[in-house]
């Protein structure tokens, strides 16, 4: 039985059905949408980026299937890192959690980096770094105050994104079809040539490959949902429901929002986002406004995608300072940090996260471009691992339910493709990991800055994994051995 004290360093369930439905919207419908789409459609052309949104959305499809049978039947605030700790070996569990939360921490940062940037689509000369504290306090306080509250916060946020991706999706059909703005582009835009590359395919195989990580950073958010289980109410049906809708219509508007660019905007456009970030105020959305003839539709376009970058980071915030006190809670991380207030908050997790995302200031030293940049790359990778851990844990998790005698009718979520959805997760994963940034071996002049801030996160992780193993000397955890059993103490 669970005494007082204990009860009051718990998370507290508040989180309702809708809450959750626009919490994982307003994790992965951010800068990934608003901005790195255009990077992805200047790196592979239309037909290249379509196809990698589109293998990445089957990816997310199978994980988050994955992630709903164990959710459903374990709704604990740690999510898959407790899940590898029970499932496959405590070292994988203390990896993917420190890691996650890493990955979150700076993804937050990120998005207050752009959320600077784009104040200077009308202030040409402001400082950025004023910006962003100001964008780091108010996140800070919307997470400050319950679960509930941050709930509330990113309904409203995402419910803005919704509506405004809609009337991007209804205006670009009507430009595309002539109806609106100049002439219709007709398919002018999916094979016109420039530098060197035709589309609808620019780049090939590789190109492709490079775009799988942009197209991951996108997705990143959809696992929102398994962390918020831990504060749900009624996790055994919400969690199904949010999991099932979610996907769908994140999948609706990356495929579409990356068709309409297409057909509007040439691969080859100056404007459009590249790896350099010469303008990120300028997304893809803002040009295609802009096209329409439209000027006052171009800057509100521009505030509204400063709103869904602050959503994300809220999101972001939020979701990292829970993996942090889980990993406290389990003693993989100071104890001080699973302190939780009279609202249920993990302050002292907050206050941890919020510091690392503070990085996004280093901006004004290290310049704009180059900062987002590595922030950029470094949260799409660390991303990665963590759909890497949720493939490997549901496929284990199976194996164990099933070595234990146990009826996969009494489910009370089963995930579609088992065994071979895990599988193909856990496949392509390590390609993308591996693969996604061997255009830096191809460069005609080799970049030490470019090697290391794409690929340093891969050799961290299997550090940590190593050492905690090492350190603890665990196992990989036999499937008799599983633990099943929900206690309660997250209720």
């Amino acid at each position: 039985m669970t005494s007082k004290k204990e009860q009051k360093n718990e998370l507290k369930r508040t989180l309702t059905a809708r809450h959750m439905n626009m919490i994982a919207i307003g994790g992965s419908v951010g800068t990934g949408l608003f901005f790195a789409s255009g990077s992805a459609i200047s790196t592979a052309g239309p037909g290249g980026a379509l196809l990698a949104y589109i293998i990445t959305g089957i990816l997310v499809y199978v994980l988050m299937m994955s992630l709903g049978e164990m959710s459903t039947l374990l709704p604990i605030s740690g999510s898959f890192e407790t899940y590898a700790t029970r499932f496959v070996d405590p070292a994988l569990g203390f990896t993917l959690g420190w890691n996650y939360w890493f990955s979150w921490s700076i993804c937050v940062a990120s998005e207050l980096v752009a959320g600077s940037l784009i104040v200077k689509f009308w202030f040409p000369h402001t400082n950025t770094t004023i910006w962003s504290i100001g964008f780091l306090l108010v996140i800070f306080i919307l997470n400050i105050l319950s679960a509930k509250a941050y709930g509330e916060s990113e309904y409203w946020f995402s419910s803005i994104k919704v509506v405004t991706i809609i009337i991007f999706i209804i205006v670009g059909v009507l430009m595309i079809f002539g109806i609106m703005g100049n002439d219709s582009p007709g398919f002018k835009n999916w094979v016109i040539s420039g530098n060197g590359s035709r589309a609808p395919f620019v780049g090939g195989i590789a190109a492709i490959i490079n775009v799988f990580l942009v197209a991951g950073f996108s997705f990143s958010g959809t696992e929102i949902v398994g962390l918020a289980a831990g504060e749900t109410e009624n996790p055994e049906e919400n969690v199904p429901k949010a999991i099932k809708s979610v996907f769908w219509r994140i999948l609706l508007f990356y495929i579409c929002a990356i068709i309409i660019i297409g057909f509007l905007v040439p691969f080859n456009d100056k404007n459009l986002l590249k790896s350099g970030v010469n303008n990120i105020a300028y997304s893809p959305f803002t040009m295609v406004f802009a096209k329409c003839g439209i000027a006052f539709a171009a800057s509100a376009m521009n505030a509204v995608i400063l709103t869904s970058v602050l959503s994300c980071g809220n999101s972001g915030l939020y979701v990292s300072s829970r993996m942090l006190y889980s990993l406290a809670k389990e003693g993989k991380a100071p104890k001080f940090l699973a302190k939780v207030n009279k609202q249920g908050v993990p302050m002292n997790a907050l206050y941890a996260t919020t510091l690392v995302a503070s990085s996004a200031f280093l901006s004004s030293l290290i310049g704009e471009g180059k900062i987002y940049y590595v922030l950029y790359n470094a949260s799409g990778i660390t991303a990665l691992f963590a759909w890497l851990g949720i493939g490997i844990c549901h496929y284990r998790f199976r194996k164990a339910y099933v070595a234990q005698g146990r009826d996969l009718k009494d489910l009370k979520f089963k995930a579609k493709f088992y065994p071979y959805g895990p599988i193909m997760a856990i496949v392509l994963c390590v390609v993308i990991i591996f693969g996604a940034n061997i255009w830096i071996f191809q460069a005609p002049k080799f970049s030490w800055f470019d090697f290391i801030s794409n690929y340093i996160c891969i050799p961290i992780f299997i550090a940590l994994y190593i050492a905690y193993k090492y350190i603890k000397k665990t196992k990989l955890v036999p499937l008799e051995e599983c633990d099943f059993e929900y206690n309660g103490k997250d209720k």
